[in-house]
């Protein structure tokens, strides 16, 4: 992440509080005997922490709002349990961490994240080492930490996160930690030929599973009203290509008796594929009256 990323004690400099509107679905598909994604939605201050439905609306005066994807893997239920694990610790530690930057014990956002990881990865191989029934396992891990100001986010694995700007096209901000990702940033595969390549699932960073070192991929966008970010697991993306993803989040209205963003997505990826469990969660900035327009959000990485 630039170093020129905004730090707490920064404001949101359109001058009023954004609120947010999220919506979260999970479908074990139609092959999969249990289901090993898990996602959350929560929001904390400097006293507590509250999880969040599936659906909502809220105003982000007071606190901040924390959303996350993860996929488990590992044999017999332990992947459903890693998926578990890796959600349960973001609201033990990061509220945590969070009071100590408060207090300036701790350093930026950065740090904090890369802490959250580690700790999480931590725990993971712990916990593999001690139980049998736990070797083995891990979990992808995409996160997004809302502020009024900017959005931080961290991520590891083949989850992913994406980027709809109010005006703009879709952009998928995180790294697929994959062999097959890389070659796609390089130019070497288009979104096709990594779609259809034998070893597009090929992991080579998670949480647990034996990985000694992790480097997770941490950014920060600063969005703007009519923004929203979409936090997926890979059942999503075997389902849909990029332009069908962006194509439901901009047309799926959200009203009364429709489904919601997140619903269409899953309910179309898994009748499409299925071949995976399939996660979306949909965080959107919605639009409110501005004096002026405000810039466009940065994005860095």
């Amino acid at each position: 992440m630039s170093s020129d990323t905004p730090t707490s004690g920064e404001t949101d400099p359109r001058g009023s509080v954004p609120a947010l509107h999220w919506s979260g679905v999970t479908d074990i598909g139609r092959f999969r005997p249990n289901n090993e994604d898990s996602f959350l939605a929560m929001k904390f201050n400097g006293h507590e922490v509250s999880y969040l439905g599936k659906t909502g609306e809220d105003s982000m005066e007071g606190a901040d709002y924390v959303f996350a994807v993860s996929d488990g893997m590992g044999g017999a239920r332990s992947g459903e349990f890693a998926s578990r694990v890796a959600v349960d610790r973001i609201t033990k530690l990061l509220p945590r961490s969070f009071r100590l930057n408060a207090a300036g014990i701790a350093g930026g956002f950065t740090d904090i994240l890369l802490e959250l990881y580690s700790a999480i990865h931590a725990d993971m191989l712990q916990l593999g080492y001690s139980y049998q029934e736990c070797a083995g396992m891990g979990a992808t891990l995409s996160l997004c930490w809302f502020r009024p100001d900017w959005m931080y986010f961290a991520h590891i694995g083949d989850s992913r996160i994406y980027y709809l700007p109010a005006e703009g096209g879709l952009t998928q901000l995180t790294h697929d930690h994959t062999h097959v990702g890389w070659m796609r940033r390089k130019g070497e595969l288009n979104e096709r030929e990594a779609r259809t390549h034998p070893r597009r699932n090929a992991l080579q960073q998670s949480l647990g599973a034996g990985t000694q070192f992790i480097e997770p991929h941490i950014g920060a966008v600063g969005y703007r009203p009519g923004d929203r970010f979409l936090i997926c697991s890979d059942g999503l993306v075997d389902g849909l290509w990029d332009r069908q993803i962006e194509e439901i989040i901009r047309t799926q209205r959200r009203a009364p008796g429709e489904p919601t963003v997140a619903q269409r997505l899953v309910n179309d990826a898994v009748s499409n594929s299925g071949r995976d469990n399939t996660t979306a969660l949909i965080v959107e900035i919605p639009r409110t009256p501005q004096p002026e327009p405000a810039p466009a959000g940065p994005i860095l990485t």
